[in-house]
Order: C-alpha cells, then structure tokens, then sequence
C-alpha cells in the first residue's frame, strides 16, 4: 500500500479507474452510527466539495461532507457503502477538504461481498476483510492510497479514528461483472459489465470511462469532451470489452452536445488475442466514419460483424458525447472469461453463500469446488457454474 497526498498522478492506470462508490453508478450510503453535523449521503457526490464561510444551520456550520459529533466515549465513526459498481477497488481517496481543525487524524476502510440487498444491520454482520488499516491522514486534503486486495466487493466500511468530518470518499477500481445477470446480448462496453478504457487522445473537459457509465447523462459534464483542435488530426478513445465478443449494434450519444458535438465518428476493432492493439494495423473498420447530429442518440447495426477484444472510437475532429453503447454476444472465450473472473474474485463467505444456495451444493461439496480457485480460463466451466446463468 502506497500513500500520496494532493493531485496524487504517479500511477495513470489508477487515477484513470472509475469512481465505484459514486452516485452516478449507482453508489449508496447505506448507513453511518452518526452524522449529526453533516449527512452520510454528502461523501458520494461526484462534484468536487464547496464550503461557504459563516454559513451556520440550526446544528452548526454547514459542511460539505459527512461530520459528526465529538466524541466523549473509547470507539470510532463508521459509515457503510454500497458500491454501485461492484469490483476490485485499487485505489481510495479520502477527501478532507476544508475540515481543517475537525478531520479525523487516522481513517480505515474494510469489504465485504453479500448476497441480496442486506439492511445495516445484517451488514454489520457481515464477513468484513481489512482494505485499509488505521492510517494518518491531514485535513484539507485529498489524501490517497493506493491499495490492491484480491477480492471483488459490494460494499465498503469507512471508519474515522475517533471521529471527526470527511468531504468525500472515492473508491476507484475495476467493475467485475456477476454473470448471473448479463443477458445472451449485452453491453459489451460497459463499466458495469466490466468494460475499461485502456486509451483516449484528449480528456480535458471530462473523463473518458464516462461514456460507459450506466444510465443516460443528465448534464454535458456526465459526458466525454475534449479541447479544441487546433491541428489536422482527430480525437479518439479505446475500450476493452468486458468479453471477447461481436458488436452488432452500437448506440453514439451526443445528447446535451449543442455546439460542440462531434461533426463525424468511426468504430474500428481489434482481437488481442490474435494480434497487438498497439499496433494500428491491427484494427479492423466496424463502423464507417458516419455523419452525427449534435444532441441525439444515433443507432446503428454495425455493417462489420467479426470477434473483438477492444473496439477504437474516433471523432472528427474534436467534440463531446454523452454515451457509447456497444451491444452485442460474447464468444464462447468471453463468456468463460466472465464467469470465472468473477467466481475466482469472490471473497470465501460470498463464494460459500453462492455455492451452497443458489447452486444447490452441500457444504462439502462447495468447500471442494471453492478450494479449486482460481479456475483456469482454458478449462471447461465446471457443470456447478454454467447452472447458475
């Protein structure tokens, strides 16, 4: 584990993962034990947080984040997280900014992984596996480390040592998709299916894994947008699928764009497997460069039909869009890849609770086939699994 503080960019693959806990995946603040002064909810706000001076409420100044009452008593403040995007969480922000004389001086954060949609207290309850031990962090700061458990988790437990305020909580990692839930045609592309940016030309207004969130965009900030060419080239963005696939149908989103969609767009894709994505002859054309129209949702069925890896978009020449939608079937690979990523990542209490309930197994049988971990994505899918899609 690796602690940075402010502007934390020594490790682009980390910085560049999505947001799990935030509220436009999905995220949650399932519980705190208090936040008398500031509410729970206020840590997962994707906007950065503000602070207005000698603004006073009926409990206090009012704080842009979650604060609560001094304590007078031995423990510590907890506050649980259901992640929006479940997966492997690499790298935790916690954002003091402008608690000054108030933040915690040390923080920790544990995962689980549950079955179901448990209340607090039953999270409580909970298998709880330390992510983060107790560790100093200062105020007014976005205080960041870097973390690499083995585990694929739904929820995380922030705790202040004793007590104190936090503005935000970002918890950045790889979505790792349950394959109980994806249909035989799918969102390839998508964060929540597993779906990663591996490359973008520009991402100066906003992020690129943006496209690939869940929903549609509310604003043109929850979009893509890249500066101003000035030059002759143009500007792209590369993804990983979450399977080897086919691509038959691709949504492009320009919805909020006005002034400054894309005049054109292209898709082209590549099968790692058979050759290097580093290598621009490696990409095949899925998609013509096409016409687009500023603030609409186009449709395409793709005219190239063929396995990839990674799928290429490309804007002419600059521009911005809300969403990129890449439906289609996973190949006998992908589909394999899918269903063990996700059972080998499950932390033991969850691969017990899957095993012995909705699979069927007693408790020997699951114990045998949980200790047969990680499974080899060569091998066939033992019979227990391929049962439960």
């Amino acid at each position: 584990m690796s602690r940075n503080q402010e502007h934390a960019n020594d490790d682009p693959y980390r910085s560049s993962l999505p947001d799990l806990a935030s509220r436009i995946y999905g995220g949650s603040a399932a519980y705190a034990n208090d936040e008398l002064f500031a509410e729970r909810e206020n840590l997962l706000k994707p906007e950065e947080p503000t602070y207005q001076p000698y603004s006073f409420g009926h409990k206090g100044q009012i704080y842009d984040g979650w604060e609560t009452r001094r304590r007078r008593e031995p423990g510590h403040d907890h506050a649980i997280i259901r992640l929006g995007l479940p997966g492997l969480i690499r790298r935790l922000v916690v954002d003091t900014s402008f608690f000054k004389g108030n933040y915690p001086p040390e923080v920790s954060v544990q995962g689980c992984a549950v079955e179901g949609y448990p209340d607090p207290a039953e999270l409580e309850q909970a298998d709880w596996e330390e992510i983060l031990p107790p560790s100093p962090v200062e105020g007014h700061t976005r205080n960041v480390f870097d973390v690499d458990p083995p585990h694929r988790y739904t929820h995380v437990r922030l705790c202040m040592h004793p007590d104190g305020g936090i503005a935000r909580l970002r918890v950045h990692g790889e979505p790792v998709a349950d394959p109980r839930w994806i249909s035989d045609r799918f969102d390839l592309a998508a964060l929540e299916n597993g779906g990663r940016v591996t490359g973008c030309s520009n991402m100066f207004f906003s992020s690129p894994s943006n496209l690939f969130a869940p929903g549609l965009a509310r604003v043109m900030g929850e979009g893509w947008e890249t500066a101003r060419r000035r030059d002759d080239g143009n500007d792209w963005v590369s993804v990983r699928l979450a399977a080897a696939g086919t691509v038959e149908r691709a949504e492009v989103d320009t919805s909020h764009f006005k002034g400054n969609a894309p005049g054109w767009a292209s898709l082209s894709g590549c099968d790692a497997r058979e050759a290097d994505p580093d290598d621009p002859a490696s990409w095949r054309e899925l998609l013509p460069r096409t016409r687009l129209q500023p603030d609409t949702c186009h449709r395409f069925r793709l005219p190239v039909r063929t396995e990839v890896t990674h799928v290429r978009l490309d804007v002419f020449p600059d521009g911005g869009m809300a969403r990129l939608r890449l439906h289609g079937r996973a190949s006998e690979d992908g589909s394999r890849h899918l269903v063990t990523r996700w059972f080998n990542r499950l932390p033991p209490s969850q691969a017990r609770a899957v095993l012995t309930g909705e699979a069927g197994l007693d408790a020997a049988a699951a114990a045998a086939l949980s200790a047969r971990r990680p499974l080899s994505e060569e091998e066939a899918l033992p019979t227990e699994l391929t049962a439960l899609l």
